[in-house]
């Protein structure tokens, strides 16, 4: 590598969460990932992405009846709205729907109790 004047490129460090832990919710999905109707169960996860400004982070809603992205959310720094973003951005565009399981990738669910 000297000779030929290469340099390896130094691996990046990945981001770390340092954020506390709430307490976790029971896991009312249970690995049953099939739904008959839309707004019926959405999960969600978060990733990041390496790029030349940075970690971008990215959150994404997915509604598992259609399996398509329904909401997401981009930023340059982990934090809450990120996700948050991403949830308000699927409750803006599909209503509040009555008896959704929302879950997360912690195993976190929450039922809504909103009206449509």
């Amino acid at each position: 590598m000297r000779k030929r004047a290469l340099r390896s490129r130094p691996r990046r460090k990945q981001p770390r969460d340092h954020g506390r832990r709430s307490l976790l919710a029971p896991n009312i999905l249970d690995r049953d990932f099939a739904a008959t109707e839309p707004n019926q169960k959405w999960v969600c996860n978060f990733t990041y992405i390496p790029t030349a400004e940075g970690w971008l982070y990215v959150a994404a809603v997915m509604d598992l009846f259609s399996k398509r992205i329904v909401g997401w959310s981009m930023q340059s720094r982990m934090t809450s709205p990120l996700v948050s973003d991403a949830l308000m951005m699927v409750v803006w565009r599909r209503g509040k729907p009555v008896g959704l399981v929302h879950h997360s990738d912690r195993g976190a669910s929450t039922v809504a109790s909103g009206s449509s």
